[in-house]
C-alpha cells in the first residue's frame, strides 16, 4: 500500500494565495459582467513588459536552436558559464564582494531554491524563521518533516518563530534564549518592506558566526533598496561568508515572473556538520543535489537573464524598478493619509499597513474586496505576529496604482464618516 506523507496533512486547509484566489473567483462570479472593475494587488506578480533587452535575447537565442551547428541541448545543472559569471561580476565583484563564478548556482526561481535547500539540510536541525514573513519557509519546513502540529493560531511546534512588529521595525533581532541551527532572514521583507540596516545584518552574522548558525538569506527584492546605506547582499557584511547563503531572483527587478531564472550564492568556505561532527562543505553539497534532481534552467531564459546585465539591460531593469517604485510611493501615501500605521513601500515594492477599526487582516480582505473591489493580501496569511496588518503590492499600472489609492482613501473615508 502507498504511503502518504503524513507531515502535508499537518499544513492548514489552504496555502495563502490559493485561498486568496478562492475568494477573488467567487467575487467575480457574483459579478460576471465585471462591472465593479476589480484591481488585484494581492499576490506580488509583476505587469510590465519585460525589458527589450531580454526579450531580443530570447529572440536571438531561440533562433540558435534552428540549426544544428547552433543547437542547444542539455546545458550544465549549475547554470552556463556566461550567465554565473555576468552575475558574480555585476551583483557582487564590482560592488566590492569577493563572490567566484562558481559560487553561483542559476535556477527557475528563489522560491524553489528556499525550500530545496532543505536536501542538504539535516532533520535534526532546528529552524527559526522571521514573523511574518514568506510562507513557503514555515510550509517547506513542515513538509520535510521538521515540525510537530499547528497549534490554533498556526504556529507550528518545533519551529522557532522571531518576532517582527511595529517596536522593531519588523526587523526582528538574534533570539536571546534557545538553540537554532538554521535561521531564515529577508530582507527587503516580504510581506512588512522592512530593510536591515547595516548594523542589524551585523548584528545577525556575528550572532551566527558565535553560535555555529547557518543563515539563509533571500534577497529576492534587493533591486528595490533605494537607500545607499543599506545593505543589499549579506556578504557585505564581513564573515557573512562563513554562515550564510544568498537567494535572489530575476523575477521582480527583471519581470522574469512567467520566465523563470534566479540564483543561489553557496560560498565554498560555508560548512556543517555531519553526524559524528565532521565538518564538510556545503557548496559541493549543493552542487550534487542541483545536478542530480535539476536539468537546468533553460538556455533561452539564462541568455535573457544575461542581457539584463547590458548597458541597455541595466537601463531598462532600471525603469521597471523606478515603476514599480513610484507605484509604491503613491500607494504608501494613501494609505498614511487616511491615517494607517504604514511600512514598507520606500525601500521595497511591498506597502504593510494596518488593518483599521480593529478588523481582522481577512475582514479587512473581505472589506476591500466587497467594498473597494480591490484584491489585497492579509497579513495574518503571513503568520501570527502579521494578524491586524495586511499588504498591498506595487506590482501593477501607475493607473491602477493610482485608482488603488483613490478607493482605499474613499473607502477609509466613508468608514469614518
Amino acid at each position: 500500500m502507498a504511503r502518504l506523507n503524513d507531515n502535508y496533512c499537518k499544513l492548514k486547509a489552504g496555502y495563502l494565495f490559493p485561498e486568496i484566489a478562492r475568494r477573488v473567483n467567487a467575487f467575480c462570479e457574483a459579478d460576471p459582467d465585471g462591472k465593479a472593475r476589480l484591481i488585484r494587488c494581492g499576490i506580488g506578480d509583476v505587469t510590465e513588459p519585460l525589458p527589450p533587452a531580454a526579450i531580443a535575447a530570447l529572440h536571438a537565442a531561440a533562433d540558435e536552436l534552428a540549426t544544428r551547428d547552433t543547437f542547444r541541448g542539455y546545458g550544465p545543472e549549475q547554470g552556463y558559464p556566461f550567465l554565473r559569471a555576468a552575475i558574480a561580476q555585476n551583483d557582487y565583484r564590482d560592488r566590492g564582494i569577493e563572490i567566484a563564478d562558481d559560487e553561483i548556482f542559476v535556477s527557475d526561481g528563489s522560491k524553489c531554491d528556499c525550500a530545496n535547500i532543505l536536501d542538504i539540510l539535516g532533520d535534526q536541525n532546528h529552524f527559526a524563521i522571521p514573523d511574518p514573513v514568506y510562507p513557503v519557509y514555515a510550509d517547506t519546513n513542515v513538509m520535510a518533516g521538521h515540525t510537530g502540529a499547528a497549534a490554533p493560531d498556526g504556529a507550528f511546534a518545533g519551529l522557532t518563530y522571531l518576532a517582527g512588529n511595529a517596536e522593531n521595525g519588523f526587523v526582528p533581532p538574534p533570539p536571546t534564549t534557545g538553540k537554532i541551527d538554521v535561521a531564515y532572514l529577508c530582507f527587503p521583507n516580504n510581506p512588512t518592506g522592512a530593510v536591515a540596516t547595516r548594523a542589524q545584518l551585523a548584528e545577525w552574522v556575528a550572532y551566527a558566526l558565535a553560535n555555529d548558525v547557518l543563515l539563509l538569506f533571500d534577497a529576492a527584492y534587493e533591486a528595490y533598496i533605494q537607500d545607499p546605506t543599506l545593505p543589499r547582499s549579506i556578504y557585505e557584511i564581513e564573515g557573512a561568508r562563513r554562515c550564510a547563503i544568498e537567494f535572489r531572483s530575476f523575477s521582480k527587478n527583471g519581470g522574469f515572473t512567467g520566465v523563470r531564472c534566479a540564483f543561489t550564492v553557496v560560498p565554498k568556505e560555508l560548512t556543517a556538520t555531519t553526524a559524528d561532527g565532521t565538518r564538510l562543505p556545503l557548496h559541493g553539497l549543493w552542487l550534487r543535489r542541483m545536478t542530480t534532481k535539476f536539468n537546468g534552467t533553460a538556455y533561452i531564459v539564462q541568455r535573457a537573464a544575461e542581457a539584463l546585465y547590458t548597458p541597455q539591460g541595466k537601463a531598462q531593469v532600471a525603469a521597471l524598478v523606478a515603476h514599480y517604485t513610484g507605484n509604491a510611493a503613491i500607494l504608501r501615501q494613501a494609505a498614511a493619509t487616511a491615517g494607517l500605521r504604514v511600512f514598507g513601500g520606500e525601500n521595497a515594492p511591498y506597502i504593510w499597513a494596518s488593518a483599521p477599526d480593529g478588523l481582522s487582516s481577512w475582514e479587512f480582505f473581505d472589506k476591500m474586496l466587497t467594498d473597494a473591489n480591490v484584491v489585497i493580501t492579509p497579513g495574518s496569511g503571513f503568520g501570527r505576529a502579521g494578524e491586524g496588518w495586511f499588504r498591498i503590492s506595487a506590482f501593477n499600472s501607475r493607473k491602477n496604482a493610482t485608482e488603488v489609492a483613490r478607493r482605499l482613501a474613499d473607502l477609509l473615508k466613508t468608514n469614518a464618516g
